[in-house]
């Protein structure tokens, strides 16, 4: 990261739908903006090799979503996907993008078709990361429960499991601590309805509806059962032996593949 593209990208607040202040990483210039969206308990720090990336050529925002990272949860109620949607539509109205390129990692995928769904023209097209490494859409409910009620628990232990669960060879073990305990420090007062909001929602009527186009870029974990349910509906880029948080494990090489889907998708 040169210091030029270092002081593109800075720090300001953006309220969400219901005025919750949010933290958002934002600069760059040009179009479309690129939105990054974090995942579950995790927060837009780990876009940051990203940011640096692409500060020069593109617009880019990255916020904290509500109870994540610096943003506070507010005095929010109700936790679902739904919410952060509406977070998204209007963190992207706030910024005044024309377009946009919403990129969600894990949950963030989800809650970009979601956001892309309120967006409407203004969304150019979604970029899923690693969204479907669990297959939502094909869970039942004793399995969505069985998944959830270890976060009930133990809330600390079963993010570690998480996190080991959806490493591979190359997850650094410095990267799995930073993520077992920063994940861990989530709150399960909204964590953990979010969590089971997120494990029973249903891709698509999201599919069905989006035209624009829908890109994954996913790691090695992703099941065949929900490969064969974006199929229809998404390409998808796959980068060999990575884990789940493949932006973070190798950037560089996450970053190259970015920028070759971004190629196609904004020629």
């Amino acid at each position: 990261m040169t210091p030029q593209s270092a002081a593109l990208v800075a720090p300001r607040t953006i309220p969400a739908h219901d005025g919750t202040p949010l933290v958002c990483d934002y600069g760059g210039g040009g179009e479309p903006l690129l939105f990054f969206i974090h995942g579950w308990t995790c927060r837009r720090a780990y876009w940051a090799p990203q940011l640096a990336h692409f500060a020069g050529r593109y617009a880019l925002a990255a916020p904290d979503l509500p109870g994540h990272g610096d943003s506070s949860p507010g005095t929010r109620s109700a936790w679902g996907l739904a919410g952060l949607a509406r977070d998204v539509e209007g963190c992207v109205q706030a910024l005044g993008a024309a377009r946009v390129i919403l990129i969600g990692h894990s949950m963030g995928g989800a809650v970009a078709l979601e956001a892309a769904r309120l967006l409407g023209p203004v969304a150019a097209a979604v970029v899923l990361v690693d969204t479907f490494v669990i297959d939502y859409g094909g869970l039942p409910p004793e399995t969505r429960e069985a998944i959830a009620a270890p976060f009930a628990a133990d809330f600390g232990l079963a993010v570690s499991t998480l996190v080991e669960q959806t490493s591979t060879a190359a997850t650094p073990a410095a990267l799995k601590q930073r993520l077992s305990r920063e994940m861990a420090a989530a709150d399960p007062a909204w964590a953990l309805p979010l969590w089971r909001d997120l494990l029973a929602w249903d891709p698509a009527p999201a599919f069905a509806e989006l035209q624009v186009p829908l890109h994954a870029i996913n790691g090695a974990l992703i099941p065949e059962s929900a490969r064969r349910r974006c199929a229809p509906f998404v390409e998808e880029t796959v980068i060999p032996g990575a884990g789940h948080f493949l932006q973070m494990e190798d950037p560089s090489g996450f970053n190259r593949t970015l920028a070759e889907v971004l190629a196609r998708l904004t020629p």
